[in-house]
């Protein structure tokens, strides 16, 4: 058996050839998934890889690479277990990562990889539709039958039966569990089988697929999740097919043209940050007369659109939320990120906005006035937050993040230039 060995990794860090179980065989494969990414995982270095903002699991064969967030440049090796949780919650929370249904006590080990949930997840909801009971599907098929039955293809009947007259050559509809929906999941699960070797899901997984049907082997790619039609009738697989998506378009087999095969469920940390805190605002703005949006994009010029991260509004009034993921220490603001604040605030006709970023604790100084143009009369103010992603001693996110935020929302502007 071939037991899978682990390295984890911060964001922006480097790896080195020779470091731990890292190899020129690994640095390969990666290379070569990064050109099939258009080079935005990582910067290549002769003797290395310079992780970027991307975060998640990598896999190639037996070796897993977990990049991992964090928000202190020196963060020490001891706090990786701390920064694993914190990806893993702020999946859940975006709802990227569903960890209920996933063993708590395999969570708690540690030594589960992002991966490994991510499978297990899969597994959970493949056996729960095998258990309600797997639908069944009209599909068309073409070819020789021995009982006329839908459309007889003339041309070919005649070319393919001219000796057998007992056979028919059709076009006609078949009613059974062989269809596109199941032949997606069943990729799926092949993946995981080929992937997991050597842990403890290798054996579950066979025994899902031994449950499940025996289907046409495929090869998915992006089109052929576009031709799944939403019915009420496929409703329940919806979360499997998510996660089957994932796993399939993010599976790169034999990528440096040897026997590894890899897989890579990466995100990036700016945009998971923002979405997390969008939740967040949005849970807390429950017991408030405030709105949240994401999205809210206007058209600047030409073709060309501008979109702020967050957008509050509360009667008439409106604030502008851009979210960083990083840790700005003692340094103000970029002068292109407070040009950025400013064009927002002119074209969502909203006199607040705020800067917010990750840190170990909470640091708000109220709101600034942009200077004044002569003759103009501009009130637009913008505000530097630095906000405490965690309590309790730094061990667990802080879930009450949104209504810190929302309180610094209510907090009066300042006039000072």
């Amino acid at each position: 058996m071939i037991y899978r060995k682990r390295i984890q990794v911060y964001e922006h860090s480097f790896l080195r050839i020779g470091d731990r179980d890292f190899n020129t065989k690994h640095f390969i494969a990666l290379s070569k998934l990064n050109a099939l990414h258009n080079y935005q995982y990582f910067d290549l270095k002769h003797n290395g890889v310079v992780f970027k903002q991307f975060v998640g699991v990598l896999q190639v064969d037996n070796l897993t690479i977990e990049i991992l967030p964090k928000i202190d440049r020196y963060e020490p090796e001891e706090n990786k277990k701390k920064w694993q949780r914190v990806l893993i919650e702020m999946l859940h929370v975006t709802k990227k990562l569903k960890i209920q249904q996933v063993g708590q006590a395999n969570v708690a080990k540690q030594s589960i990889t992002l991966l490994d949930i991510y499978f297990e997840w899969f597994l959970n909801e493949v056996q729960l539709l095998v258990h309600q009971g797997l639908i069944k599907q009209y599909y068309k098929e073409t070819g020789n039958v021995k009982a006329l039955k839908g459309k007889l293809e003339f041309a070919m009947h005649i070319q393919k039966n001219i000796v057998h007259k007992e056979r028919f050559y059709t076009t006609h509809q078949i009613y059974e569990k062989d269809h596109l929906i199941h032949q997606i999941l069943g990729q799926a699960l092949e993946i995981i089988t080929r992937v997991s070797k050597g842990t403890y899901l290798y054996r579950r997984c066979k025994t899902v697929q031994v449950d499940f049907p025996e289907v046409t082997s495929i090869k998915a790619n992006e089109s052929t999740f576009t031709k799944l039609i939403k019915s009420r009738k496929i409703a329940p697989y919806e979360t499997a097919l998510s996660i089957a998506r994932l796993i399939i378009l993010n599976y790169a087999p034999n990528i440096s043209n040897g026997s590894e095969r890899m897989l890579a469920l990466l995100f990036d940390m700016n945009k998971l940050w923002e979405e997390y805190i969008l939740v967040r605002l949005k849970q807390a703005s429950i017991d408030h007369n405030i709105k949240v949006y994401g999205q809210n994009s206007k058209t600047f010029w030409s073709n060309i659109s501008i979109r702020p991260d967050i957008v509050l509004e509360n009667d008439d009034e409106k604030f502008i939320i851009d979210t960083k993921w990083k840790n700005i220490g003692n340094d103000k603001p970029s002068t292109h990120d407070l040009r950025q604040m400013y064009v927002y605030n002119e074209y969502w006709k909203s006199n607040k906005s705020l800067l917010l970023y990750p840190s170990n604790n909470d640091d708000f100084h109220g709101y600034i006035r942009f200077g004044l143009l002569e003759g103009s009369d501009s009130q637009h103010h913008c505000g530097l937050g630095k906000v405490s992603i965690f309590k309790d001693c730094n061990k667990i996110l802080n879930d009450q993040i949104g209504a810190k935020i929302l309180g610094w929302v209510t907090e009066s502007t300042s006039t000072n230039n």
